[in-house]
């Protein structure tokens, strides 16, 4: 019998959005969500284990760093080892990781013992995050690709949603630990996301999973005709293998891999200073430890909008503008949050922070996913995570010192602000790569080719 060739990517490429593709995006964004609230978790109790521990702002902020070094390590660790035993395992084992450390961070009864549990914790949120980028970008129809990111990662941002109004209403009646109890919920679902979670084609075609990668194609083309003889391509099977790392910087792809790890530096601190220190801040500015959550609650509101209409923006347009225009809006509205204004300016100044600096890093995922060859997709977004991580580290840090220094509060917020101006810098030199041009210039061609048989 003849033997037929089916190029997947290209099938991925031009396919309708189908049963099955939801079913990617809605694991994928219960994961996120699970994962959103396990990091917000910490700004939402922060007063509290001041309190309770008599720790200085300094203290709290490297507190709080151990969460994101464990995001670091995590971030490149599984990022890398994902393109070697696959995607779903990778993310498996960090829902494990992340939600029984959250868990048991209820049962710690110091800061060293608390810090240890949240760098297992960080390991895990750090290293599900690309996997789940990866997974989603990679499973997309072109078209929509962006706007699913966007959406599927916006479950970060109602995570962090969650956080806040669950610990608005319960911390101060229940205490802090019961913010981490319910962290633990995902450890129930992990039998059912074992079963419907699908693995990377792109992985079940390079290690010859015929029947597994045969199956999911007709899941995401129903009228694909696949039989026993059809020999399944990828894009990039005829491109050397090496180092997955050694690839970023290769085929003129350097100065770009450079910028998007200033990028996520400069937005991973901006995301990490507000998530840890808002409620604290606003603490000292006269609020309620109940209303200086609920910023924390229009924060990421603003990353969901962020998001979710980034990506949208983004598949109409292109990353780059849109990105530019959203961290323009942050430096405005973080410089706006230091002047004294009516509450309800203040909530609207943070819901647009929240989407210039959380929406701008989820759609920096997007551009990095979209920016890198599938042989050193899930490598390139680790890495890029990894490195924005230490600038989450140096966030919370960095802002528990200058809290110690007794700045106005203007001052205070003018100080955030300045990361996002040099991730603008940062963003506009960005240049085009000569992949995107020859990808261009092929779909001239077989546009042309079409018409000509046509």
């Amino acid at each position: 019998m003849t033997t037929s060739t089916v190029n997947v990517n290209a099938v991925i490429d031009e396919a309708k959005f189908t049963p099955f593709h939801w079913s990617i995006l809605l694991w994928c964004l219960v994961i996120i969500i699970f994962d959103g609230y396990d990091l917000v978790i910490y700004g939402v109790v922060l007063p509290l284990l001041m309190q309770e521990w008599s720790l200085t702002s300094v203290q709290a902020g490297m507190l709080a760093s151990t969460a994101l070094c464990g995001m670091m390590f995590g971030a490149m660790l599984f990022g890398a080892l994902a393109d070697k035993i696959g995607r779903k395992n990778v993310i498996l084992i960090c829902v494990t990781f992340f939600s029984g450390f959250t868990f048991l961070g209820a049962f710690a009864s110091n800061p060293f013992e608390f810090g240890i549990l949240r760098f297992l914790a960080g390991l895990g949120i750090g290293g599900v995050m690309p996997n789940l980028v990866a997974l989603t970008s990679e499973y997309a129809p072109k078209r929509i690709r962006s706007t699913l990111v966007g959406t599927m990662f916006s479950g970060y941002a109602i995570g962090g949603i969650l956080s806040a109004l669950i610990g608005s209403y319960l911390v101060e009646s229940q205490g802090w630990q019961i913010m981490f109890l319910i962290a633990g919920i995902p450890l129930i679902l992990l039998p059912v996301m074992w079963k419907f979670l699908p693995e990377s084609l792109t992985f079940l075609v390079k290690t010859g999973k015929t029947e597994q990668a045969n199956s999911i194609v007709q899941k995401i083309s129903p009228e694909q005709a696949i039989s026993s003889n059809t020999r399944l391509t990828l894009n990039e099977e005829n491109i050397p293998t090496g180092s997955s790392v050694k690839g970023l910087f290769q085929q003129g792809r350097a100065f770009n891999t450079l910028m998007f790890w200033v990028l996520f530096f400069m937005c991973l601190l901006m995301v990490y200073a507000l998530s840890s220190w808002l409620p604290k801040l606003m603490l000292a500015a006269g609020y309620s430890l109940g209303k200086s959550i609920l910023f924390l609650f229009a924060l990421n509101v603003g990353a969901m909008i962020g998001s979710i209409g980034g990506g949208i923006l983004s598949d109409k347009f292109h990353l780059k503008p849109v990105i530019m225009g959203m961290l323009m809006a942050g430096v405005v509205a973080l410089i706006g949050l230091g002047f004294n204004s009516p509450a309800y300016v203040l909530y609207g100044l943070v819901t647009v922070a929240g989407a210039a600096t959380i929406g701008t890093s989820i759609l920096l995922y997007s551009y990095v996913a979209q920016y890198y060859p599938l042989s050193v997709r899930s490598t390139g977004i680790g890495c890029a995570s990894g490195v924005g991580r230490i600038g989450a580290i140096v966030g919370p840090i960095l802002t528990g010192m200058l809290l110690t220094l007794n700045l106005p509060h203007t001052m205070n917020f003018v100080m955030i602000s300045i990361p996002a101006i040099v991730a603008i810098c940062a963003i506009l030199s960005l240049k085009r790569h000569k992949f995107d041009e020859e990808q261009q210039l092929e779909e001239v061609k077989t546009n042309l080719t079409e018409s000509g048989n046509a």
